[in-house]
Order: structure tokens, then sequence, then C-alpha cells
């Protein structure tokens, strides 16, 4: 079934008006809001990556107040443990029976902060719940709420008493990206509003649970031709082959970007997945799943040039499959 071009249109509508708010909270970054959003009505988790106070928490926070669930934040550090995740069983000694408290990991949207400050054994208590949707505790499996999401935050500087995380863990986020330090006009308008201390708060709720579950719904009715499937694959083969990578783009990579592509193309209004679509996720969606080799540092050769070498190597269809 092929979305309709009237309820593309009022995809397309909602979508910019969640923005729209979520911008009074992060002045002048609208792309990475919309890339933000998108994950989330893809049902993926997002890996931003950016120095010290560029908003990656208030871009979480604001996404978090826009939908009208639960949010939580988790401050990861070396001494977390994998239960101050997940939750723990405890016995209760007046009923005599083991009683299980839910750890933050069950809200709607998680913040995990510094994700790489904590121990690779805390790190890999959010795998299993990041791809199943699901906790394992004590050999007993429960639920997370929907929608569900997990924004994580690290810090490219700074990286003693940090690990990095692993490749398995990295594929799990749809998408990596950065906020970046605001334009000239934007840092003057915080400057202004410098008495505001916290700008999430201007965000309302907009979407309910119910909402953001027909957008996404919605979202996967969106047509992708099989012209595009092919250059997806192709995409990804020539990754695997490329000059100076180690690793290149997995199926699980390329099940992501087709996803994203077609929340993407909704929130243009748009009923069809374009070529243009799969240019402007390329680099969010590649850059944490291309790994280069000890040659790429020594050559200075970034995972940003790779994808732009396999954008222009690789040419999109000019026609319908």
């Amino acid at each position: 079934m092929t979305l309709a071009a009237e309820r593309a249109d009022t995809f397309h509508g909602i979508f910019d008006e969640v923005v729209a708010a979520m911008g009074r909270a992060l002045l002048g970054k609208e792309r990475v809001v919309r890339l933000t959003l998108s994950c989330l009505l893809a049902e993926g988790h997002l890996l931003l990556e950016d120095l010290p106070g560029t908003g990656k928490t208030m871009l979480a926070r604001a996404l978090a107040n826009v939908v009208e669930g639960s949010h939580a934040r988790i401050q990861f550090t070396p001494d977390l443990l994998p239960t101050d995740v997940t939750g723990v069983t405890v016995y209760d000694q007046h009923r005599g029976t083991f009683e299980f408290h839910r750890g933050p990991i069950f809200h709607d949207i998680v913040l995990a902060d510094e994700i790489n400050r904590a121990s690779p054994k805390t790190q890999s208590a959010l795998l299993e719940v990041m791809e199943e949707g699901h906790v394992t505790v004590d050999g007993i499996t429960h639920d997370v709420p929907s929608p569900f999401m997990v924004i994580a935050t690290q810090n490219p500087i700074e990286q003693a008493g940090t690990y990095q995380l692993p490749e398995a863990q990295l594929d799990r986020f749809l998408m990596k990206t950065s906020v970046g330090h605001p334009d000239a006009e934007a840092t003057e308008q915080l400057l202004l509003d410098a008495g505001v201390r916290d700008r999430a708060a201007l965000v309302h709720p907009l979407l309910t649970r119910a909402a953001v579950g027909e957008l996404a719904a919605a979202a996967t009715q969106v047509y992708v031709d099989p012209a595009l499937i092919g250059y997806i694959r192709r995409l990804a083969e020539s990754s695997r082959e490329a000059e100076h990578v180690k690793l290149g783009l997995s199926a699980r990579g390329c099940l992501a970007l087709i996803r994203v592509a077609k929340v993407w193309a909704a929130s243009m209004g748009r009923t069809a997945v374009v070529p243009q679509d799969i240019a402007d996720l390329a680099h969010p969606v590649f850059c944490h799943r291309i790994l280069l080799d000890a040659h790429a540092q020594y050559s200075g050769v970034g995972v940003d040039e790779v994808i732009d070498r396999l954008l222009r190597e690789v040419p999109p269809p000019r026609d319908r499959a």
C-alpha cells in the first residue's frame, strides 16, 4: 500500500510544526532537528558527537518535551552498573516474593549522556533494548514503551577515561550527527535571551504516543523504487571495497537508510523516495558504520571524504526500474 498524497501533505504539515517548536530550544539548527525527528519516526536511535556546550542535551530534552511521553536522562560514568540502566530484581521480605524495579531505560525518550564514559559492560546493557525493544533481567523479558528512542551523546575530545563504543553497538544507532556551534544570528539571539536558563522548557507537547505511532506507520507506506534499492546496494558494496576502508556498510545500515529515507520523503510531502533523499542522508547514516584503516589517518583521509567519493563514483538511477 502506497502513501496517499493527502496523507503525505498532512505528514509534512505536522512534521514542520514539530520542527518549528523544537527550533525554539535549538536556534538555527533546523537540519539537525529534522534529522532527530526523522530518527524518532523511523523507530531508530541517534548518536550525537560534538564539543561541550553545543546543545546536545538541549536537543534531546526538546524532543522529549514535544512528545507526550516519559523521558529520562542517564549520566554515564565509570562506576555506573548495568542494573543502574535496566533495573534490578529485589526480594520483598514482607511479601516473600521478588519484585522487579524498573530502571530509567523504561521511558519513551532516553538520553544516555556521555555514553563512552561508562565501562563496556554497562554500555552493553543497551544492546538488547536498542535492537529488540525489550530488556531481559534474571531470565524474564520486560517490554519498553512505544515509542522508544535512545539519544546518546559523546565528547570527541577529553578521551582520557573513556571507552570507545564497539562496532556492534555503533551499528545499532540509526544515525550519527553533530549539532555544531550556532551561526552569528542565532548566537546573538541566544545572548539576548540570556535570562532564559532552560530553552527546552519553551517546547510544549505536540505529539501523543499514538500520533507518533501513526506517523511512523504512515512513513512505511512511502514508495521506494527497485532502482533505488539497487543504488543503495551498490553504495554498500562499494563502501566495502573502497580505499582506506576497513569495515564498510552493513545490511543493517542499508535497512536503516531505507527506513529513514521514507520518513525524510514524507516530511517533504512526497509519496516516494528520490535519489536526493539518499544523498541527503548518506553522511549521518554511513559515518559511524564505515571504519577506516590505519593508512587513512596517515594520509589525512576522513570518513566524510570517503562518503563523498562514494556518492560521486556510484551513479544514482535516472529512471525507474
